[in-house]
């Protein structure tokens, strides 16, 4: 009863203070005082309900959380940097952006970009290839069909694929989309006279192609005679061309060579390390018909340095490259076994890649077979006598040559419109 008492004091004297109610646990029960009649009450406190939140917690963010990717896409429009003191400082995107970025992830649902403007389409080109939208299989070939319909040479003017035969194979139509291409390396690539790369080559959209690299690709006269057949009777196809490199290819032999004399505006040539049987007589017939000079020294046009991707689509082409050579590294495992056992005796050399050069130095030691058109230079005027006589010899050579030609065409009627002629330009 004192203890009560005590307590009950105890409350009445800080009364002032809302302590809420206060329990006492007295032989293994909960008691309530009643702070009012100073006593204790046997009264067993309800259970409140057990609340992880407060009254006033809203829990709509938590039911408006978006994935990773919808807020990848919600911070691509704006620009974070930071200023000089180090703090995060961020920017909205402009609308041209952000539309911008808007066409290209669907860049292959555009019907046609012909006579929209050309900065503009080389932004969103540069924007689609970032996103590498034009590696895709489907979308990413007609995507690019697209930009080379419209703008040609601009995607791209010069395309260099030498010792990549791997991305021909894999990436067969996207080549052949290009357009109004003026240079074209198709070096070591091994291709063949009955490859779809070399007939595409006859095709209206490469007639533009000045500069044509063929440089070991196992070709032989057939595969020449399917080439030059639209020029040599239609006067279409690669009528433009001024370099022409077919070295290296030992299946070509002086009936070949014939076919050639069809290329009017060529510039050089180089027939180096093929299987001509008089070459002495190819030189001449090369230089009365073609006015072609036969070189002593190499060529600089022939160096494959002039020849480069060059573009709107140039990192394209390196991306079709990394692609292909990602594909290739469980291969480098297995060659660096094969290298292992080669070692140690347990299985032969395999020819690799580098028979391209072997080539090269076959042909260095057989022979350089390059020609070049001489100049004509008008810097000094000579005398009368001079002109006279000059014009003399140039009347000569003029017959000449049209006694020749006539002879030529009169042999090369039958040759031109053969029935095998007719049938591969019946193909085109």
């Amino acid at each position: 009863q004192n203890w009560i008492r005590g307590m009950s004091y105890c409350l009445h004297s800080e009364s002032h203070l809302d302590t809420g109610p206060i329990y006492v646990r007295e032989n293994g029960k909960l008691h309530m005082v009643n702070q009012g009649a100073g006593g204790i009450q046997n009264v067993t406190p309800k259970t409140r309900p057990f609340r992880l939140f407060s009254r006033g917690f809203s829990v709509e963010l938590c039911m408006n959380r978006e994935d990773d990717r919808a807020r990848r896409q919600r911070t691509d429009h704006f620009i974070f940097t930071y200023t000089k003191e180090g703090n995060l400082r961020y920017s909205a995107k402009s609308l041209f952006s952000l539309v911008l970025g808007y066409i290209s992830d669907n860049v292959d649902h555009i019907d046609s970009l012909i006579g929209f403007p050309e900065q503009i389409a080389e932004k969103l080109f540069s924007a689609a290839e970032a996103r590498q939208k034009f590696t895709e299989p489907v979308t990413g070939l007609r995507a690019l069909q697209k930009f080379t319909e419209a703008y040609g040479s601009l995607v791209l003017c010069s395309l260099c694929l030498r010792n990549r035969y791997l991305v021909i194979s894999e990436k067969l139509e996207e080549i052949k989309s290009f357009r109004e291409l003026t240079c074209l390396d198709l070096s070591c690539c091994k291709l063949g006279d009955e490859h779809e790369l070399l007939e595409h080559l006859t095709k209206e959209a490469l007639s533009s192609v000045k500069w044509l690299l063929l440089k070991d690709n196992a070709l032989s006269d057939a595969g020449l005679r399917r080439m030059t057949a639209p020029v040599r009777v239609l006067k279409k196809g690669l009528e433009n061309l001024l370099v022409l490199d077919l070295s290296c290819n030992p299946r070509i032999t002086d009936v070949g060579i014939g076919y050639l004399l069809s290329f009017k505006k060529l510039n050089c040539l180089d027939i180096s390390g093929t299987g001509l049987k008089d070459v002495n007589a190819v030189i001449k017939r090369i230089q009365m018909q073609i006015g072609l000079v036969h070189s002593k020294v190499p060529l600089k046009e022939f160096d494959h340095s002039n020849c480069k991707t060059e573009g709107w689509a140039e990192q394209t082409v390196l991306q079709w490259e990394q692609a292909v050579m990602e594909a290739r590294k469980p291969q480098d495992d297995l060659r660096s076994r094969t290298a292992a056992l080669r070692f140690y005796g347990k299985t032969h050399r395999m020819e690799d890649v580098v028979k391209c050069k072997l080539v090269e130095a076959e042909t260095k030691a057989c022979g350089n077979l390059q020609f070049y058109k001489e100049k004509v230079q008008n810097c000094h005027l000579p005398l009368k006598k001079e002109v006279a006589g000059s014009h003399e010899l140039r009347n000569n050579k003029k017959r000449a040559l049209a006694e020749q030609e006539k002879e030529r065409t009169s042999k090369q009627k039958h040759l031109c419109l053969t029935v095998e002629d007719w049938d591969l330009l019946n193909t085109y």
